[in-house]
């Protein structure tokens, strides 16, 4: 499978948070989606990553903008990811990767030698409409932040 592409309508998903509350990406019509898939809640980059998007939530939220970020982690663990981090935007739970793998965000990896499935971390801007309005493949954990504020200026 390969990544969604800009145009394409984002499929719409319901996952558990980190509350175990059940959000709809379609409960966000309307506004702008920042939808961020990560690999493993309380690692090294993503918790990088996480807490740049947490220092800089004033500015998404000044731009109507929500944060989503999707990793396969049980929602137990995302809350204590939340907790540890003060996080302040929402963690949801794709244990089984199947949204992953609707936006293309899951396929094979090579770590230290060996080959393995799993989340490819990348960014999705998804327009009012619903429709995708960036794809960022590569994404640099410490600049993550200021690279998608740079999509929506």
């Amino acid at each position: 499978m390969s990544f969604l592409h800009v145009g394409d309508q984002a499929p719409d998903f319901a996952l558990k948070n980190q509350n175990g509350d059940l959000v709809h990406l379609s409960d966000y019509r309307g506004k702008t989606v920042i939808v961020y898939f990560y690999p493993k809640a309380m690692t090294p980059g993503c918790t990088t990553q996480a807490c740049g998007l947490r220092d800089n939530q004033s500015q998404y939220e000044a731009r109507d903008v929500v944060v989503l970020g999707l990793s396969p982690d049980p929602y137990e663990r995302l809350k204590r990811f939340e907790a540890k981090y003060d996080l302040n935007f929402q963690l949801l739970s794709d244990e089984d990767h199947s949204v992953a793998e609707s936006f293309g965000a899951w396929g094979l990896k090579k770590f230290m030698g060996r080959e393995f499935m799993g989340i490819l971390r990348s960014t999705f801007v998804i327009g009012p409409e619903g429709k995708i309005a960036h794809v960022m493949k590569t994404v640099k954990t410490k600049s993550h932040h200021d690279d998608v504020l740079g999509l929506l200026a």
